[in-house]
């Protein structure tokens, strides 16, 4: 078990080297060769996730892969601020444009010239600001508020969204020319349970993180913990995992992350009393997995249990395990 840490840390070296993103992974794999692709471009580039997913993350390993690696990078949350505070600090303002602007402030599109600039949540966006957006990326150029005249900006623009955006040119709450200006490039970042793979490997990177942070001298995750975290659902994606991770590391009371040291939420029984629903036209190699996973997570891990659950052989459940792992027998 200490040789199986000490190889995935190794594989967490020569990883961190190369890329920001940790994962090795086939989905993950083609997301970096794409995303690798892309960074050479100018084009604009639109990353649509489910909470948790690591957008920023992917913005700033576009940047970092990028000819402006070496300009700054700026993340700016487009559902933080109010239209008026937001129009301000993405475009700049003049001395006295409105009440409490005492000074002129160039704003962060002016502040990302010749960098990247991430609109995350560019969906919450409002509507006169969209207007605004979208004559910055036609003409390559801001007005301040207050302002009389443009200013020239050449700034990569990398957007974020987990909203579904298409719907909301439907509905009329977003702009279709915005939307269009925007998606370019278009990348869908896997959920966590799509890349379950990268489960161990992630686990360990953020084990390394909190242990150092902490102080603490945790050697690596005991299998059993390691059969939990993989099993679980992963609602809330990488994130949660961070959460959970760095939580057992405070609480743990060993030399090992141990499944005593994993919170609740993590062993609760899937909801409809045990039962597991499937979706019509689900393969059969999929149903496998979901069957062995959730009666891993009914079972706390026990695989011996889970076993007799299923009326398999624990053979079975190593040989279906191996393959969720990319183990070749």
């Amino acid at each position: 078990l200490l040789l199986e840490n000490r190889n995935m840390r190794s594989l967490l070296e020569t990883t961190s080297r190369k890329q920001l993103i940790i994962g090795n992974s086939l989905v993950m794999r083609q997301q970096l060769d794409m995303l690798r692709q892309v960074a050479n471009s100018e084009a604009n580039v639109l990353l649509l996730g489910d909470s948790g997913t690591g957008k920023e993350l992917f913005a700033r390993q576009l940047h970092q892969w990028s000819r402006r690696a070496d300009r700054v990078f700026i993340p700016f949350n487009c559902a933080a601020l109010p239209r008026e505070l937001a129009e301000a600090e993405l475009f700049g303002h003049e001395k006295g444009a409105f009440t409490g602007a005492h000074k002129e402030r160039p704003g962060i599109f002016r502040e990302a010239h010749n960098g990247t600039l991430l609109l995350d949540e560019v969906g919450e966006l409002d509507p006169a600001l969209q207007s605004k957006l979208l004559r910055v990326l036609q003409e390559g150029e801001v007005r301040p508020v207050g302002g009389s005249r443009s200013v020239d900006v050449d700034v990569r623009i990398v957007t974020a969204s987990n909203a579904d955006l298409e719907g909301m040119v439907r509905d009329g709450t977003f702009r279709e020319d915005l939307y269009y200006r925007l998606n370019v490039i278009t990348m869908k970042l896997p959920r966590l349970t799509e890349r379950s793979d990268d489960i161990p490997l992630l686990a360990d990177f953020f084990l390394s993180k909190y242990t150092e942070k902490n102080r603490r001298e945790i050697e690596g995750i005991g299998r059993g913990a390691m059969d939990v975290l993989t099993a679980h659902s992963w609602p809330g994606n990488v994130r949660e995992l961070e959460n959970v991770i760095e939580r057992a590391v405070v609480l743990a009371k060993g030399a090992l992350l141990e499944e005593g040291d994993l919170p609740d939420a993590l062993f609760a029984e899937p909801s409809g009393e045990g039962a597991i629903t499937l979706p019509m036209g689900t393969s059969m190699e999929e149903m496998e997995k979901t069957m062995l996973n959730q009666t891993l997570k009914l079972t706390r891990g026990n695989k011996k249990l889970a076993a007799q659950l299923l009326g398999i052989s624990l053979r079975t459940v190593y040989r279906i395990l191996d393959r969720q792992q990319g183990v070749e027998e």
